[in-house]
Formats: structure tokens, sequence, C-alpha cells
């Protein structure tokens, strides 16, 4: 029995034409709205750096034989770690510069990867990047820490993750499948979800003139609408959108700590909680005052640099390190290891 049929059961005839007369407006036309703004870029200005004289460039070839560049920064004093840098939206790789520096300078050993279609890594010619996490970044990902698994010199225990905005979520869908990845350190991620639902809320009193319904429209139903005009996007796009929502209760006993800008005006502070809420291990919201999206370094400066390295100096740089059981596949019993996509490094 389909569900307008028990509708019909239990509700007026009247309403029950009023509800799937809105609901076919609703598919008809805000599924198409959504889906529109859903691909639309965000304004801001995206930081590109520049190259230390110490870096070391790093090519590495996707699955699907694109070029993927990024850079692995080593500590300046014995090293106590190594931290997967997931960068901005847009950003190039030498971006983060600026944000690990001073990890550099207390033992920890950084890489960052440009995804296709960023920095100076290849572009698909079917596939646009934007600001959410699809498929084809979380594959470039997956290439970033199977490199780090066979550097020479790779760290047995497992890395950190310190992430930005696109490049903490990728991280964070990363992790939830990669036990490899020991801790997490985000700013400004985002999730499809948790971030379409209340602006969708905000914007269907300019699409609908049936506004007396509004206020009663449940967050499974606008969920529904935002999974339809997504699902759209992803065919036109050629790549498919991870649910973040769903990985973070994998990422089990793992501690993270979380830091968003309360000032936020692209992904509000209530949108980070929704998230912030779904973890299940050790765990840490930190809102900075006056800190818009992306900026809290710059707001909170000091603290900000004092908080991301006694957090990963409490969760990566373990003490005793013949304690602690590899995390590097074993060639004895890591099957598919063929599979693993083709690495070079260039210094």
């Amino acid at each position: 029995m389909s569900w307008t049929w028990i509708l019909a059961g239990a509700i007026p005839g009247a309403i029950v034409l009023s509800l799937l007369a809105f609901h076919r407006a609703a598919i008809r036309r805000y599924v198409a709205v959504v889906a529109r703004i859903f691909t639309e870029k965000p304004l801001f200005i995206v930081p590109r750096g520049q190259a230390p004289i110490d870096a070391e460039d790093v090519t590495l070839t996707a699955r699907d034989g694109s070029i993927l560049h990024g850079c692995y920064l080593k500590a300046r004093k014995d090293r106590r770690g190594v931290i997967l840098f997931g960068l901005e939206y847009g950003s190039n790789r030498w971006a983060c510069v600026p944000y690990t520096e001073f990890l550099r300078d207390a033992g920890y050993d950084i890489f960052a990867i440009e995804t296709r279609g960023q920095g100076d890594s290849t572009p698909r010619t079917d596939y646009e990047p934007l600001q959410w996490v699809t498929n084809i970044e979380l594959d470039d990902y997956r290439s970033a820490i199977a490199y780090l698994k066979t550097r020479p010199d790779a760290d047995r225990r497992g890395v950190g993750l310190f992430g930005l905005s696109k490049g903490g979520s990728a991280g964070l869908l990363l992790a939830a499948e990669d036990p490899y990845v020991r801790c997490f350190v985000t700013d400004g991620i985002f999730a499809i979800h948790t971030t379409m639902i209340p602006y969708m809320r905000q914007w269907v009193y300019i699409y609908t003139n049936k506004k007396a319904f509004v206020k009663f429209i449940p967050d499974w139903y606008y969920g529904l609408l935002g999974r339809r005009a997504v699902q759209s996007v992803e065919k036109e796009r050629h790549c498919r959108y991870p649910d973040l929502e769903d990985a973070l209760p994998r990422l089990g006993k793992r501690p993270l700590l979380m830091i968003h800008g309360r000032a936020d005006n692209y992904i509000k502070p209530e949108m980070a909680k929704s998230l912030f809420d779904l973890v299940q291990g050790p765990k840490e919201l930190w809102l900075v005052e006056s800190a818009k999206h992306n900026q809290a370094i710059h707001q909170a400066n000091g603290e900000y640099r004092r908080r991301v390295l006694d957090f990963f100096n409490k969760n990566l740089a373990l003490p005793g390190e013949a304690a602690v059981p590899s995390l590097l596949p074993q060639p004895s019993s890591a099957p598919g290891l063929g599979k693993v996509p083709q690495l070079a490094a260039v210094s």
C-alpha cells in the first residue's frame, strides 16, 4: 500500500490533495533550485602559497592516470610524527605552509596533496571540482595515504590529519575507512545534509505560495528533496557526493579537535555542532570568536597554534614508540597491493 493511500485514510481529502500538490511542486520547482544553488561557487579569496626552499615536490599518479602534485615538508628537528594536511577548496599545495611552520619547528613532517583539477594537478575533462567533496577527491586522498605508507621513512604508527574546510571533510571521509589516520584537527569542515537542510528551510518561503504548510515540513522531507537535487548534480557532473554524516560515527574512539569560526556566514556554528555531535570518540569543539570561514588562525593566532600543537603532541607524538603496533601493511598479509596507485617522488 502506498503512502498516499495511508494518508488518505487518516487525513481529510482536501488536505491530502493540498499535500500532494505541494509535493509535486516541490519536486518540479524546488529540487531544480536546490541543484542550481548547490553548484554555485563560494565568493571568497583562496590563498596560494609559495614553495619553501627545503620542500620536497611530490608527484603521484591517480587511478585514472591523472598526475597529482603534492609537497612533503620535513620536520626541522627530530621527527615526532607525520601529518596529512587537507587543503581548502581551490588553494595550491603551498598554502599549507603558513598553517604548518610551527608544526615543522616542533618536529612534525607535513604532506599536502592537490586533488584533480586543483593547483597543478591534472583536471578531468568530464569533471569540474566544486567546494563539495566527491568520490574523486576521496580517491585522491587514498592515493596520498598510500604514498605516505610506502615512503622509505613511513611512520609505522600512522599519521595525523590537519584539514581545512573541504580538505578536512575529505580527510575525515578517508579516516573513516583507514585507521592509519590516528587523530584529526579540522577547521571549518562541512557536510552536505547538515549544510543544505537549514538553508532549504530558509529558502523555501521564496519559492512557494503555500506558506501555511512550510512550518510543518519535517527535516526528513527536506533531506529527501536535497538528495534528489544532489543525485541530479551527480549525474550531470559524473561523480558521487559521499555523506560525511554517515562517516563520522565510523571514526570510532580516535580523538578530534574541531575548530570553527563563530562568525562563519557560510557554514554556521550550529551546522558544525551537528557534525560534532556525530563523533563518538574524545572530542573538542572550539568556536573562535569573531572568526569567519577559514579565518580562525588569523583571529586567534597564537592560541590557534598552541591548541593545534598541544593536540598533536598529546595524540600523535606518542612516547614509547616500540610499544605501538605498526599500522603499515605487511607484504605477506596485504592483499591487493598491486592496486595501490603508482607513486613517484621528485625532490
